[in-house]
């Protein structure tokens, strides 16, 4: 057995989608990144990466590359659970909280866990996320921006 963490930020701005898990949630600010900045998605990758010690987004993924720009980070999710399943591991379960002052993302959090296994060829239930405020404090307290904490184990 490993486990792994992942961490992730972006600011929020005018005129980006707010994408968390691959679910688009109307809000009047997005994410700002290379990608499509889900903070969910990037997190639940470190982790992921990091059990396996096969390095982190950044390395995989460069923002350096302009093939990554605008990317679809389930697309990306799909390629490191390929280089997980390359390496011989198997994932036991995730375990994510996302860091967000508003929206409230409750009504979203079974799409998320849903996009989510299956770009992983998981069952639902191995995917866990959770949604919390910092009770205005911070830079995610504030609304600058949203982060996202994953957890992992794999065999």
């Amino acid at each position: 057995m490993r486990i792994g963490h992942g961490y992730d930020v972006h600011r929020l701005v005018f005129e980006r989608k707010l994408i968390l898990g691959g679910v688009t949630i109307p809000n009047n600010k997005g994410l700002l990144g290379h990608s499509d900045a889900d903070v969910l998605t990037h997190a639940v990758m470190d982790a992921l990466l990091g059990a396996a010690a096969l390095g982190d987004i950044g390395k995989l993924f460069p923002d350096t590359d302009e093939k990554y720009s605008g990317a679809d980070s389930l697309a990306l999710l799909k390629v490191v659970s390929k280089l997980l399943n390359n390496s011989g591991y198997t994932i036991e379960n995730i375990d994510a909280t996302i860091i967000c002052q508003s929206p409230k993302l409750a009504p979203y959090i079974e799409d998320m866990r849903k996009n989510i296994a299956s770009v992983l060829e998981t069952a639902v239930s191995q995917i866990s996320i959770k949604a919390t405020t910092e009770e205005k404090l911070g830079f995610t307290g504030n609304e600058e921006g949203i982060s996202a904490h994953a957890v992992c184990l794999i065999n």
